[in-house]
């Protein structure tokens, strides 16, 4: 694809040096490890979410070995709440590839770096280019949204035909050096300026060669994802407490929230007392619960109370999970002794006083965030 007739790569340099961000904290090394870590905790996640999470990560991990070292579970513990999980597994994955395919040195080729778990084209050009200006393209989000305006790309960017007209596209643009400049300058654009609602046009040193502006068809590009209904669920989800403990489960290494602990789900059961402040005997309940508490963990029910459901949004679907409060009935013996073969290899007694460490999923956080107000004791 030839290059355009205007200078969109020194436009974008120029002005980033006014307008750009400067001060983020992997801006400040040349490290690629560093790099690497902001680039895979910012795929999907702002900025501003950002920044806490990786202080905090390079506090604990703060080379690529002490990395590959660590526990997985560790890892997801640090990364609870920034979500999309398999980034934090891929991490790991990678560290631990790096150390013994690499001899422990971070590739210094996008083509090499690609090779990584969880290092897509992009990033593998983004992390190229800040840490090693290597020369090479770069589409996230900003970028295909930058492009499609400019250049008025019809269609959905994440069809692949369109995809492969963005980056011949990209390619076409790209400056003979300032490479690291260019790449931030892009993601800086499109993130504060060419923003998907409400872009600054007026202050748009691209305005007049837009097409999108001149067609008046910015809300238009680029081409929204064809819509279709967002599948929903329901979960029933079981918040088994012992004192000041919870039962909780592993989940498989993939998936769903791989790695991380979450509650335990309930099959259909009868009905609940309807919120708020009710609450039941296990008689009650038709002692079905009971039963499946027994049955499964061995455990004796003494009361059961619906806890205010939580709402969570994934890519492909919207999840609603509903969590029943089961408090034990005293009985003699240690405060949590262990469970039955069933449950062995996969739950485990966490104190309320450790969750804030603990690998937990969002919702399940905020779930077991308010045992602690004192209406629920």
């Amino acid at each position: 694809m030839p290059a355009p007739a205007f200078p969109f790569a020194h436009t974008l340099i120029e002005w980033h040096r006014t307008h750009g961000r400067h001060d983020l904290p992997w801006q400040r090394s040349r490290d690629p490890y560093r790099i690497w870590l902001s680039e895979i905790m910012l795929q999907q996640t702002q900025v501003d979410t950002v920044m806490p999470y990786y202080a905090r990560f390079l506090a604990r991990f703060p080379d690529l070995p002490a990395l590959a070292a660590a526990d997985v579970d560790e890892v997801l513990g640090l990364w609870s709440g920034l979500g999309y999980y398999a980034r934090a597994r891929n991490l790991h994955k990678a560290a631990q590839r790096v150390m013994d395919e690499h001899a422990g040195r971070f590739p210094e080729s996008a083509a090499q770096i690609a090779g990584l778990p969880g290092i897509g084209r992009s990033t593998a050009a983004a992390i190229a280019a800040f840490a090693f200006d290597e020369r090479g393209a770069i589409l996230d989000g900003n970028v295909k949204r930058v492009l499609c305006r400019v250049f008025g790309i019809e269609g959905f960017p994440g069809d692949k035909a369109v995809e492969n007209r963005l980056w011949a596209l990209a390619g076409s643009l790209l400056p003979e050096r300032d490479m690291a400049t260019y790449t931030q300058a892009q993601m800086d654009f499109g993130a504060t300026l060419c923003t998907r609602a409400r872009p600054a046009c007026p202050r748009c040193p691209l305005a007049e060669h837009c097409i999108a502006r001149r067609d008046d068809r910015v809300r238009e590009l680029p081409t929204p994802r064809p819509r279709k209904a967002r599948p929903h669920r329901e979960v029933r989800v079981a918040v088994i407490r012992r004192q000041n403990r919870i039962l909780l489960e592993k989940r498989p290494p993939s998936g769903l929230w791989g790695g991380l602990l979450t509650l335990p789900e309930l099959p259909e059961l009868p009905e609940l007392p309807e919120l708020p402040g009710a609450q039941a005997s296990a008689s009650a309940t038709g002692a079905t619960l009971a039963d499946w508490l027994m049955q499964h963990y061995g455990l004796p029910l003494q009361q059961a109370r619906p806890l205010p459901p939580e709402a969570h949004a994934f890519t492909h679907f919207t999840l609603d999970l509903h969590p029943v409060l089961l408090d034990l009935a005293p009985q003699d013996g240690p405060q949590a002794r262990p469970l039955g073969a069933h449950e062995a290899g996969s739950a485990q007694w966490v104190s309320l006083d450790a969750l804030a460490g603990a690998a937990l999923p969002a919702p399940v956080r905020r779930i077991l965030d308010s045992l602690q107000r004192p209406s629920l004791f």
